[in-house]
């Protein structure tokens, strides 16, 4: 199998009239969803050729995927562009794909103003008006695609204050799906409640994990996030059976007592992702659903979603450290120390690299970045072997399971979206008043501190014109004097004190 689409179309084989995706308002059966995004996909191919991004801004919905599966029929890969992002960022987006045609739907024009876009838009409505199917023009196209024609780019926040564009390939979806359904038994049978958004590689797993097993996807209101009673209620009346949620999406049930309301029985696989998973809630969800399978997992976008996981069977008790656990099949995973030997001893910090088909094909357009982050594998003189260096550091425990320890830089992963602090700085940094920032990540909070005469609440009146509203820091620190180090940087060290000692003011 060398395209995504195979998924799709054994599925509709198997199981034409299931529901494959659904959202609050609609649904599509299988044989629907090829129907309909092989007719999207006949219209594409008049105007795109083969391995074009197609940037789309949508909302998730079942109207999207259908999107989604029509840009791949004609062989492009898409891009969502999230609607309510700030137009700087998607600018800085649409500039890096260099294209001058985006895809949208009629009910998102007040959104689309927002960003000016001076290309050609075209409108989902009119791609539909004439949904013929050209079998013979998608043929072609499928004779010529190759498995690591891209399939998706997520956009990413960058270390150098610039969004980056992770471009993945289909081989590294289908090696990587294949092995994540069967080790833990997703089927036919199961009903995954998605709650990642669609910009968001969390995403990938629930989307392609449905359509590889003939499962049903349920698309979780994003609205419902903020009202446990409405989420559980969502959970039981839909029957899911499986979430892959981020943390902070997991931890809206059991900190807030949503357990207390109800319990979603059926639920029986719960995985979570991207930040480290607090015991306490863990051990919440463990009470109400003994019975389920808990899954800890870990990878960043490069890697196509995960590259380590651990089944959860013992108990652990707040400060107990839940391992990342060990590779998926088919990816090695390996621990490098700064003269780039390789790390074996347990309890010795490394940096995480990875290397296999789950590897990513870089950032589009963007080949300094790519080079630094996806380098030849220090440890093999021999042949070409790129790695991705995760910038995460890593420690096996006693029983030889991986342990994430920190960043290697000043990347965090907060609400479970991973951040360059060097973004948010940046965005300070641009406001007049702000002579200079720096943004420390402590106790689960973002503390940014600046050097400048200027009111904190301005401050975050500037940043939501340029960030998104995760990005945002939690807490505001006005300094006369940057500490610096020897060596001329800020000593971050003697500002983590700062964040011990002083009364601080939250924004």
């Amino acid at each position: 199998m060398f395209n995504i689409l195979t998924y799709l179309e054994k599925s509709a084989a198997q199981y034409p009239d299931k529901i494959a995706f659904a959202d609050k308002d609609k649904s599509i059966t299988y044989e629907e969803l090829v129907k309909r995004s092989k007719g999207i996909g006949s219209q594409l191919a008049k105007q795109f050729s083969p391995r074009t991004p197609i940037p789309v801004f949508m909302e998730k919905s079942v109207d999207t995927i259908s999107l989604f599966f029509g840009i791949v029929y004609a062989g492009c890969f898409y891009v969502l562009l999230d609607t309510k992002q700030p137009k700087t960022r998607l600018d800085h987006i649409l500039n890096t794909l260099n294209v001058n045609t985006l895809i949208t739907s009629m009910g998102y024009d007040r959104d689309l103003k927002k960003i000016e876009f001076a290309g050609k838009v075209i409108y989902l409505e009119e791609l539909e008006e004439d949904n013929v199917i050209n079998e013979n023009s998608l043929m072609k196209i499928k004779e010529q695609a190759l498995d690591t024609d891209p399939l998706y780019g997520i956009f990413t926040s960058g270390s150098t204050g610039i969004p980056k564009g992770v471009i993945v390939a289909h081989r590294s979806v289908i090696d990587f799906i294949d092995v994540f359904t069967e080790t833990f038994g997703i089927t036919s049978e199961d009903v995954i409640g998605n709650q990642a958004p669609w910009d968001f590689d969390v995403s990938v797993k629930d989307i392609y994990s449905t359509i590889a097993t003939g499962a049903t996807m349920q698309i979780i209101p994003k609205q419902f996030f903020s009202f446990p009673t409405k989420l559980i209620d969502f959970l039981c009346e839909r029957e899911v059976t499986t979430i892959i949620w981020a943390v902070s999406a997991i931890c809206i049930i059991s900190t807030l007592k949503g357990f207390e309301y109800k319990v979603p029985t059926k639920l029986n696989k719960i995985m979570f992702s991207g930040e480290v998973m607090p015991v306490k809630q863990l051990n919440i969800w463990r009470e109400y659903l003994p019975d389920a399978m808990y899954v800890n997992l870990y990878g960043p976008t490069e890697i196509t979603c995960n590259c380590t996981y651990h089944i959860i069977k013992e108990d652990y008790e707040p400060g107990d450290v839940i391992p990342i656990g060990k590779p998926f099949p088919n990816e090695r995973v390996f621990l490098l120390d700064d003269e780039n030997k390789e790390v074996k001893e347990p309890g010795k910090k490394g940096e995480l690299c990875v290397s296999g088909t789950a590897v990513t094909l870089g950032y589009y357009n963007n080949s300094e970045q790519t080079q630094k982050a996806f380098t030849q594998n220090p440890l093999n003189p021999y042949y070409l072997e790129t790695i991705y260096r995760t910038g995460d550091l890593a420690y096996y425990n006693e029983n030889g399971l991986l342990c994430f320890a920190s960043r290697k830089d000043f990347q965090i992963k907060h609400m479970g979206h991973r951040i360059e602090l060097g973004e948010i700085e940046g965005s300070m940094e641009s406001i007049h008043e702000i002579k200079r920032a720096c943004c420390i990540f402590e106790n689960n909070k973002i503390h940014a501190f600046y050097d400048g005469a200027i009111d904190k609440k301005e401050i975050v009146r500037g940043l939501k014109k340029t960030l998104p509203v995760f990005m945002i820091p939690n807490v505001f620190i006005q300094v006369e004097q940057f500490p610096i180090t020897k060596n001329g940087k800020i000593d971050r060290t003697e500002l983590k004190k700062k964040i011990e000692g002083e009364d601080v003011v939250q924004a």
